[in-house]
C-alpha cells in the first residue's frame, strides 16, 4: 500500500473512526459526496484472502474486490449469475467439462493483466490451501493430486473437469462465492513465505481486480476500500467506501441521524422505527438467505416418534413472534430453501393448534415430556426458545434452556448431545444445493461417519429416499425439472423431518437518502458498492 498517495479525505476518514464522545461530530453535516461510510458488526473478519475467508462481513468486502469467471448483476439479482472475468464458456457433450474464454483487457489492481493462468491459479491454489470454504470446490471431486489435470490454462481458456456430470448451474453458482475470487498470480507469489501460497499475505492486503482495492483493515475497527479506476464495468462514484465496526444499534441511529455514516446495517426494530418517516431517512427491508429452526435429536425415544416430531410443528406460535418481538426482521418460512432459490417453496402447513398438537402427542403416548434446548447466546435465538418453551408448556413438554457461546453449543450440537436445537442457518452459495444437501441428505447416519457439515447427520435423522432425491437434483441439466425436483424434495422434508423451519431473516437498512443503487445482495448476499451514487 505505500505506493498510495495520502487522500485529503485521510484527515476525515481518522475523525471518523473516532469515539462518538468528540464534540465534532456536532459540526459535521454530511460524508463527503465520493465517500460510502457505512456502520456494520465486522469483529467476525478474520481474513481477506478469498480462499480463506467464510464469514459475512469478509464476504462483504471480497466482493467488491475480486472478480470472478461468472457473477451476479447486482442491480438485477434475480438473472442469476451472469459473464464477468469470462465472457462465455462452453459444456462437453458428458457434462463434466466446462470451457471459459477468458473476456479481454481486464487488469489487477497492480496493472497485471487478468489472464487464464491467474484462474488456473487461483482454483487450484484453493483446492491446495484446504481452508474452510473449499469444499465448495472439492465437492466436485478436485483435489490437489489431480489438479493438474481437472483445472487448466490453454491459451485464453480455462478448462475444469469435474468427476462426474452436474447440473451446470449448480457448478456456475459455486464459482459466484467468495471462494471464486480470481488472484493476481504474480503479486501473491511474490509474497509466498515458506509454501503458503501467499496466504498470510493475503489476510490484510488484496491482489484483485475487483471496483475495490484494501486500503487497510483494522480487526474489530474498520475496513476502507478505494476504488479501482480502471474496472472494465466502469469507474466507481464512491471513490472511497469505509465499514466502520459499530456494534450498538442505538450508536448506528445515531450516527445515521447526524449525518457521520451514510448507511446503518444492524438497527433493531425500536431503532428501525424511531428513524421511519425522518426527513432525509430512509429505510430498506431485504430478504436475505439466513433460515431460523428448531431441530430434534432422532436419537431421543420420544422425538423420534413421528407423531411427537408432527406435534412439535403444531406447537410453535410462527405469526406471533413474527408479530411480535420478530417484527420487521423475520417472516414466516417454513421450507429449507431461502425464498429467491430456485426451487424455493412458500408453502405454509403449520400453524400454531394446541389441540392438534395435544392429539397427537396421546396417539403417541407421550405425557409430561421433558427435553434440554441448546441455544446460542444471542437476543432473537433466547427469545424464540422461550416462546417455545411456553407453547410446549402448554401440551405438557417441559423444556429446559441451555444458553451457551456459539462454540459451546455448535460442539455440543455438532456431537448429537442435545435433545432440541435452536439455530440458524445460511446458504454457503446460491444453489439449492446448498441447503438441501445438508437438510435432505445424510448418506452414513452412524457416528462413526461423523458428517458435522450435514445438519441431517447432526439430528442424527436418516431421510431415506431424499438422500438420493438430492443426489439426482444435483445433476439434473434441465432447469425446469431441477426446480420441480427440489420442490418435491422439500415439501417430503416438511411432512416427516425432523426440523421445524419457521423464520426467514429480513435485513432492516437505514440509509441517508441520497444514498442510491445500494443493494445488499438479497438472499444471495451478493453485496456490491460500486454502483452507488449519491
Amino acid at each position: 500500500m505505500k505506493h498510495l498517495k495520502k487522500l485529503a479525505a485521510g484527515a476525515l476518514f481518522t475523525l471518523l473512526t473516532t469515539t462518538m464522545a468528540i464534540p465534532a461530530y456536532e459540526a459535521q453535516a454530511e460524508t463527503p459526496p465520493d465517500m460510502l461510510v457505512i456502520a456494520n458488526r465486522i469483529d467476525d473478519i478474520t481474513t481477506l484472502d478469498p480462499a480463506e475467508s467464510f464469514e459475512f462481513a469478509g464476504s462483504d468486502v471480497i466482493r467488491n474486490v475480486y472478480g470472478r469467471l461468472v457473477n451476479f448483476d447486482p442491480l438485477d439479482l434475480e438473472k442469476g449469475y451472469e459473464p464477468d472475468l469470462a465472457t462465455s464458456w462452453t459444456v462437453s457433450e458428458d457434462g463434466k467439462t466446462i470451457t471459459f474464454t477468458m473476456r479481454e483487457g481486464v487488469k489487477f489492481h497492480s496493472g497485471n493483466p487478468v489472464t487464464a493462468e491467474d484462474v488456473e491459479f487461483s482454483l487450484r491454489r484453493a483446492v491446495l490451501l484446504a481452508k474452510t470454504p473449499s469444499f465448495i470446490l472439492t465437492q466436485f471431486g478436485f483435489t490437489p493430486e489431480n489438479i493438474n489435470e481437472t483445472i487448466v490454462a490453454e491459451g485464453n481458456t480455462v478448462r475444469i473437469t469435474t468427476d462426474k456430470k452436474y447440473a451446470t448451474s449448480f457448478v456456475l453458482n459455486c464459482l459466484t462465492a467468495t471462494i471464486g475470487g480470481i488472484v493476481d498470480k504474480k503479486l501473491v507469489m511474490a509474497h509466498e513465505k515458506d509454501g503458503d501460497l501467499g496466504n498470510e499475505w493475503l489476510k490484510t492486503n488484496s491482489a484483485g481486480s475487483g471496483a475495490y482495492k484494501v486500503v487497510s483493515w483494522k480487526p474489530s475497527e474498520s475496513v476502507t476500500l478505494q476504488s479501482n479506476e480502471d474496472f472494465y464495468l466502469g469507474a466507481p462514484a464512491m471513490k472511497r467506501v469505509i465499514v466502520r465496526h459499530i456494534q450498538e444499534s442505538a450508536t448506528q441511529r445515531l450516527l445515521l441521524e447526524k449525518g457521520d455514516i451514510d448507511v446503518a446495517r444492524n438497527l433493531n426494530p425500536e431503532d428501525v422505527a424511531g428513524i421511519t418517516g425522518k426527513d432525509g431517512l430512509s429505510v430498506d427491508s431485504e430478504l436475505r438467505g439466513r433460515l431460523m429452526y428448531i431441530s430434534l435429536n432422532q436419537k431421543h425415544p420420544v422425538l423420534s416418534k413421528p407423531k411427537v416430531v408432527e406435534a412439535i410443528k403444531y406447537l410453535i406460535d410462527y405469526t406471533g413472534m413474527q408479530d411480535s418481538f420478530l417484527k420487521g426482521q423475520y417472516t414466516v418460512h417454513q421450507s429449507f430453501l431461502p425464498k429467491t432459490y430456485l426451487g424455493a417453496i412458500e408453502d405454509k402447513p403449520y400453524k400454531f393448534d394446541l389441540e392438534k398438537a395435544k392429539a397427537l402427542l396421546k396417539e403417541a403416548g407421550v405425557e409430561n415430556l421433558e427435553v434440554e434446548a441448546g441455544v446460542r447466546e444471542a437476543q432473537e435465538r433466547i427469545e424464540i426458545a422461550q416462546s417455545i418453551q411456553n407453547t410446549f408448556a402448554q401440551a405438557g413438554i417441559k423444556l429446559n434452556i441451555t444458553i451457551g457461546t456459539g462454540k459451546q453449543t455448535l460442539t455440543r450440537y455438532r456431537a448429537r448431545d442435545l435433545d432440541v436445537y435452536v439455530g440458524a442457518w445460511g446458504p454457503d452459495y446460491p444453489d439449492p444445493q446448498t441447503n438441501a444437501g445438508t437438510f435432505a441428505y445424510n448418506p452414513d447416519n452412524s457416528d462413526d461417519a461423523k458428517a458435522t457439515g450435514l445438519l441431517a447427520w447432526r439430528n442424527a435423522w436418516d431421510p431415506g429416499d431424499l438422500t438420493a432425491k438430492t443426489e439426482a437434483a444435483v445433476i439434473e441439466g434441465d432447469r425446469d425439472v431441477r426446480k420441480k425436483m427440489y420442490e418435491e424434495i422439500q415439501r417430503e422434508f416438511q411432512a416427516r423431518a425432523p426440523f421445524a423451519v419457521m423464520f426467514q431473516k429480513i435485513e432492516q437498512t437505514g440509509r441517508r437518502s441520497n444514498v442510491k443503487n445500494l443493494n445488499l445482495g438479497g438472499a444471495i448476499t451478493a453485496v456490491a458498492y460500486w454502483p452507488v451514487t449519491k
